[in-house]
């Protein structure tokens, strides 16, 4: 009895010690997170086609992943890289003539309240928007700089992890200290949630946005390829989504004297773009599975947190993740109560 508690002791202290050390590193490298993250969310999306490169095709496995990073560049990053700049673009004009932009933002607040007697905007509500302008500049040069640090060391890792497929599952699959009916469905379902998060929240977001476009277009929207992209990055936002932009323009127009092409896009909105998202996540739930709204909400708030814009994606994953582990720990370790009476 005594040799088995000092056994257990000993198990305990050192996982103790482990724990302790990730928790170091963990703080220490915690802004390289979203980095690793976008890494093994690359990985296991392009992981088959590596596989079947160099195992059937006989590529050379650095050429394959000097390949695969390539396009996922192109098909992924540049995309949105792009988005970005435009929207970066007009903060930074908007700031830059921020006295401009503030008197249309009256003029616009006098006109909405004129035709609704709605007042949006109070001059304490304005006096606190001015301000936060000035703010907007600087935050964004920071989050430009951290975003490319977060590519930097996510091409770096997703390298590594190409390269090395096959033995790093072997590794991991070794040493993952439970069944191996667990630590397979571990693999599966962990595939699917970060394809489900990783391609399903985006994909239906620029499928928003595209539908969103074409009624920009039908209703003589200024910028229509502006209002596409903000529209793309509120459509991966819960519960609000893509109204985040075209009900505001709708009630725009309408008090600025464009009275049917305020009408107009708000019947869009309602009736073709929020139908589009329930389609466009119908369809997809099918393909590559669907994500719990609670998840999405709650993932948003907690991934925007911790890691910025890219927590919209992230967020999800890891609170779809945390509930996977629960339901494997069950498995695992627990015993239900109708088990035991069914063998009684």
């Amino acid at each position: 009895m005594s040799v088995i508690d000092n056994q257990r002791l000993k198990q305990i202290s050192f996982l103790l010690l482990i724990v302790l050390l990730a928790a170091l590193l963990f703080s220490e490298l915690y802004t390289f997170f979203p980095g690793f993250l976008g890494a093994v969310t690359l990985y296991i999306i392009a992981r088959k086609l590596m596989f079947r490169l160099v195992e059937e095709r006989n590529w050379n496995k650095s050429l394959a992943a000097a390949t695969l990073m390539f396009l996922s560049f192109i098909i992924v990053l540049l995309p949105f890289g792009l988005l970005i700049n435009m929207l970066t673009d007009k903060i930074v004009y908007a700031v830059s003539h921020s006295s401009e932009m503030m008197n249309s933002i009256r003029s616009a607040n006098y006109r909405i309240y004129t035709a609704t007697k709605i007042d949006l905007l109070s001059q304490v509500r304005l006096q606190k928007l001015q301000e936060y302008l000035t703010t907007v500049v600087p935050a964004l040069l920071g989050a430009t700089f951290n975003t490319l640090t977060a590519i930097a060391i996510l091409y770096f890792i997703l390298y590594f992890m190409l390269v090395n497929g096959r033995e790093l599952e072997a590794r991991l699959y070794e040493y993952i200290p439970l069944k191996d009916e667990n630590v397979l469905r571990l693999g599966n379902e962990f595939r699917k949630l970060v394809i489900a998060n990783a391609v399903g929240i985006p994909l239906i977001a620029v499928i928003q946005g595209i539908i969103s476009l074409i009624g920009y277009f039908i209703f003589g929207v200024a910028e229509p390829f502006f209002w596409f992209a903000v529209t793309c990055f509120t459509a991966m936002l819960p519960v609000v989504g893509a109204a985040a932009v075209y009900v505001p323009m709708g009630i725009y127009m309408i008090a600025a004297g464009n009275t049917w092409q305020g009408i107009g896009i708000l019947i869009y909105g309602f009736a073709v773009v929020g139908t589009s998202d329930n389609i466009s996540r119908f369809m997809l739930a099918k393909k590559i599975g669907d994500v719990h709204p609670l998840i999405t909400v709650f993932g948003v708030l907690i991934g925007v947190n911790l890691f910025g814009f890219i927590g919209l994606i992230f967020g999800p994953l890891l609170i779809s993740m945390f509930i996977l582990l629960l339901e494997i720990y069950t498995n695992e370790f627990l015993t239900k109560k109708r088990e035991v009476l069914v063998k009684r």
